[in-house]
């Protein structure tokens, strides 16, 4: 198959690789490249700097709602175009272009979780078990016919930059399945059941803070949910923490208050948790324990979210 691809973030990164050695892809369409940091240095995508690599033609137009980028995509006569965390909505005009349509590797089990985070919300609601799903696209916010399905568990202790990397491996292995039984003639699109259909907006720091009156399941997921962006945060001795790990433990006393400083371990509105690693503001990560000891935690302490 001839392929044009989009994609923007290292989500997309590992499908790209895997089409490319089974398949022509004639050019890569990304996002513009963007300031980044405080020095707001200009940084290609990750998507832009593997098609380099691979030596794939690449195009960065601003929108795709414009005839000119219309043009620049029918230039490449594609038989597919393939989607995955591209950053653009697609108009009519574009989804048109390709014989076999446009297909949209989606982070979740459609029509579970549309939208910008399906994998964060995942882990922050507890989920079990998640997956990857194609689609041929439509007009929609990924509302389109569903074409294959892949699942896998999560983790208890999984985080979301964990489950991202793994349901972008498995993008990578759902869109060769995907593309050779669209060519074979043996997979029927399915309408998505409206009924069951949740979105996802995207996730900011706002829902950083924790809340130890919370149980400590609900902290936990909190934690390994916002990993490795934006990361939990508490105040711990007058002072703004990220909370990059933990783990749900035993006891029980007071929310927030300190049950143990080796490991340590705090008392949540249900149960209790232990910070495994964790990262004051303007320092490096740092153990929990090595925390507790440089600012003299003690036990009966109270902990606040900020």
């Amino acid at each position: 198959m001839k392929i044009v691809y989009m994609g923007t973030p290292d989500f997309a990164v590992p499908a790209l690789r895997a089409l490319a050695e089974k398949h022509e892809v004639a050019a890569v369409f990304t996002q513009p490249d963007k300031p980044v940091g405080r020095k707001q240095i200009l940084t290609p995508p990750d998507v832009k700097v593997c098609a380099q690599e691979i030596g794939i033609p690449v195009c960065q137009p601003a929108s795709m709602k414009t005839p000119e980028a219309l043009e620049l995509l029918k230039s490449f006569a594609p038989d597919v175009v393939v989607v995955a965390a591209y950053g653009q909505i697609l108009p009519q005009a574009v989804l048109d272009v390709p014989r076999y349509g446009c297909v949209n590797i989606h982070g979740s089990l459609l029509p579970k979780y549309r939208g910008a985070a399906p994998i964060q919300q995942a882990v922050l609601n507890g989920d079990s078990v998640t997956g990857v799903t194609t689609m041929l696209m439509d007009a929609g916010l990924d509302t389109g016919d569903i074409l294959l399905v892949k699942e896998t568990p999560i983790g208890e202790n999984e985080t979301s930059a964990e489950l991202f990397d793994r349901l972008s491996a498995l993008g990578g292995e759902l869109i060769l399945e995907t593309l050779a039984a669209l060519e074979n003639g043996t997979v029927t699109p399915k309408k998505q059941d409206e009924s069951l259909a949740t979105h996802t907006s995207k996730i900011d720091k706002s829902l950083c803070p924790v809340d130890f009156s919370r149980s400590a399941l609900q902290i936990h997921n909190q934690i390994r949910g916002l990993y490795s962006w934006p990361v939990a945060t508490a105040t711990i001795c007058g002072k703004r923490v990220k909370i990059h790990r933990a783990k749900l433990a035993e006891g029980s006393g007071r929310a927030g208050e300190i049950l143990s400083v080796k490991p340590l371990v705090i008392a949540c509105g249900e149960g209790a948790i232990e910070l495994l690693e964790l990262q004051p503001e303007g320092k490096k990560k740092m153990t929990a324990e090595a925390f507790a000891a440089g600012h003299k935690l003690k036990t009966g302490e109270l902990l606040s979210s900020n």
